[in-house]
């Protein structure tokens, strides 16, 4: 047996292994070492190479938030609105801040406990209870912050106050935020269903069953609204349209094809948030296909050949792409021409890249951020939001209001940073 035919068995062993009981998904990083074993490779890619930073971003101020998210895949991004900023931990706790200040307006907690009687009360002051595990992100609107958890629960809650509205169980995991526009509330979930609830009530209004193949990533993609239609990419590598008013299918595109011998070689989720401008949908599947597709239609405009698992983003008219291996790239958005490429991040498990003046953030899992250069990809400041281990590395995009940023790291602490 060759070289790589043995590393590449070796792989899927231990990644099926990594399944265990469940059997229907893995995580996005499993190029990551820690998947395997610490070793000189896993060394060398925590050593940064040094760059000639133009400036130092300033910390504004820092807050926790829980325990974090912890080893678990999460997307749980924080979320601007009304003044406010809103963040979550997995066990439960959701708090809205002052983004001026850090100063704490509401928090509420959402992990549970067991009626255990009279002193179930009073055990609350020393038990944390048991997790809420939320995972899905958070969406802000019509005067409410909307989230779904691994446990299949959507919660509205006073984005004033924080009390709950509503809360309703649906059928899957909810692992990516929710999408909201229209009166309505659209929640993908882990099995293959995309649903459309009553943004006042959480009524169900439609539903959309895609096929979920028997191995996948472990996120799902989330869902977008755009010209009276939501739009989702799917484990089984379609892109999608559902009318928002009836839940009629509009079309599915085909975006990536299946191939190869073993389901490890045949993964093509689509486990991005679709990109909307203009009337064409941007979008990038896990086997390497970015395409640009017409919004009406679903005809393709053009594909290229880059392999990702997180959210494109956008600034002028250059798309950004961070690709599975974590290597940054610009493409102009008319016609997928590549502009520059950025590899000596390669391996560090980037978040998706975040527009910010002229630059992009992207954070990493060692908990630094990265500023990187718009017009030609060269780094040119960095800031250690956690202390170079993966504990605290920084897990999800940060979020931008002008020259402040907001990023958040797997234990919990979140940190407003300033550009110069």
């Amino acid at each position: 047996m060759s070289d790589f035919k043995l590393i590449k068995s070796m792989r899927a062993l231990s990644l099926l292994t990594l399944l265990g009981l469940s059997g229907c998904s893995i995580m996005p990083q499993w190029m990551d070492a820690r998947t395997w074993f610490a070793d000189e490779e896993e060394l060398k890619i925590q050593q940064l190479e040094p760059i000639q930073a133009e400036f130092s971003p300033q910390l504004a101020w820092e807050k926790e938030i829980g325990d974090g998210v912890g080893d678990h895949f999460s997307r749980l991004q924080p979320v601007l609105a009304y003044d406010k900023l809103f963040a979550a931990s997995r066990h439960g706790e959701v708090k809205a801040f002052d983004p001026e200040t850090g100063k704490v307006v509401w928090q509420q907690s959402f992990a549970r406990f067991k009626d255990g009687g009279f002193f179930s009360g009073i055990a609350r002051l020393w038990e944390s209870g048991e997790s809420a595990r939320i995972g899905g992100g958070l969406t802000a609107s019509y005067e409410k912050l909307y989230f779904g958890t691994e446990n299949g629960e959507v919660y509205a809650l006073d984005v004033n106050t924080g009390d709950t509205v509503w809360r309703v169980e649906v059928e899957g995991e909810v692992l990516a935020k929710p999408a909201v526009e229209a009166g309505m509330v659209v929640i993908n979930t882990g099995s293959g269903l995309m649903l459309g609830l009553d943004a006042e009530t959480g009524e169900e209004q439609w539903r959309y069953e895609s096929d979920v193949p028997p191995l996948s990533l472990r996120g799902i993609a989330t869902p977008t609204i755009s010209s009276g239609g939501a739009m989702v990419g799917t484990a089984s590598g379609k892109m999608a349209i559902v009318i928002m008013e009836n839940g009629q299918v509009a079309w599915e595109q085909t975006i990536a094809s299946p191939s190869g011998a073993t389901e490890l070689d045949r993964i093509v989720d689509i486990d991005v948030e679709p990109l909307v401008l203009g009337g064409v949908i941007y979008v990038v599947s896990f086997d390497g296909t970015l395409a640009a597709l017409e919004l009406r239609s679903g005809r393709v405009i053009w594909k290229r050949e880059y392999r990702s698992y997180r959210r494109i983003t956008l600034d002028g008219n250059n798309l950004f792409v961070v690709d599975a291996n974590s290597v940054v790239y610009a493409l102009d958005r008319r016609n997928g021409v590549e502009l520059w490429s950025q590899n000596s991040l390669r391996s560090r498990v980037l978040t998706a890249a975040a527009p910010l003046s002229d630059y992009v953030v992207v954070g990493d899992k060692f908990g630094f951020l990265h500023w990187l250069n718009q017009s030609d990809g060269k780094i040119v400041a960095r800031f250690a939001a956690g202390d170079d281990d993966t504990d605290e590395g920084v897990y999800v995009e940060p979020v931008v209001q002008g020259e402040r940023l907001f990023a958040v790291t797997r234990d919990g602490q979140l940190k407003a940073i300033d550009t110069p």
